[in-house]
């Protein structure tokens, strides 16, 4: 006998398979992935003994699922957190559907190039001079927390400004800077280190910083290797490297993160 398969079944199982790959791309490479197709496949056992009428394994499972989805909560709460500004930042904030597109008023695109062709000039200088950098760009996210434990700064945004910040003999050059409200508002700010174990064997801390502060925040981070001078951008817990000034230019734009 033929099981009917209707519009919805196919909606419901394509939605679950979306939300599983996501949880899957945003765990994956940290320890928290082995934890994951541990309970995938106590899942699937579960629903195996249930097929098969096994009621004393099934209900002893049943409990153990009950109480695990508690449990899950805090054992994957950084990779949750994450999700959920992974969900926030790609597809709610998008620029197309955005509720910004709608209110904002032509005046702000010039501020808007003014800061982004700032930060491209900055950006590319210091890259050509192999001076490590380390930006941080808010979003929606406050970044309180982290400027607070820098020094402030709240400073129109120049290059200039920018460059003498990260100059190696300077006593504010080591950290980060939080760009907030259209200013550079600390420096030297300690950020989160990703917990991410599979990275790039030549990624230092300063790559590793700007990926843990997307994974935490919304933030648009900017980083400068000391090493290779080369500019990458860290966005939701994913690092694009070797990024180009032009490239930069148009991520800042597109992305609106003023």
């Amino acid at each position: 006998m033929l099981v009917p398969v209707t519009f919805l079944d196919v909606l419901d199982i394509l939605i679950v398979a979306f939300i599983l790959y996501q949880l899957y791309k945003i765990i994956k490479g940290t320890s928290a992935v082995s934890i994951f197709i541990a309970v995938f496949f106590l899942y699937l056992f579960w629903l195996i003994v249930k097929a098969l009428n096994m009621q004393l394994v099934s209900s002893l499972l049943g409990q153990v699922m009950g109480v695990g989805v508690i449990a899950l909560i805090v054992v994957f709460q950084q990779e949750v957190r994450r999700f959920l500004l992974v969900i926030g930042n790609r597809y709610i904030q998008n620029t197309k559907y955005s509720l910004k597109k709608f209110f904002n008023s032509g005046t702000e695109e010039q501020p808007a190039l003014a800061i982004a062709d700032e930060l491209v000039r900055a950006s590319e200088s210091m890259a050509r001079k192999k001076i490590g950098a380390l930006i941080v760009i808010s979003r929606e996210s406050k970044l309180t927390m982290y400027s607070d434990g820098g020094e402030l700064i709240r400073a129109q945004i120049s290059a200039e400004l920018l460059e003498t910040i990260f100059f190696k003999n300077t006593p504010l050059h080591d950290g980060a800077v939080i760009i907030e409200d259209n200013l550079i508002m600390a420096a030297r700010c300690p950020l989160p280190v990703t917990d991410q174990l599979v990275l790039l064997p030549h990624l230092g801390m300063r790559h590793r910083a700007a990926i843990g502060m997307s994974e935490q925040t919304d933030a648009l981070v900017i980083v400068i290797s000391e090493e290779t001078g080369r500019i990458s951008v860290a966005d939701s817990g994913e690092l694009r490297e070797n990024v180009k000034a032009d490239e930069l230019k148009n991520i800042l734009l597109m992305e609106k993160v003023w």
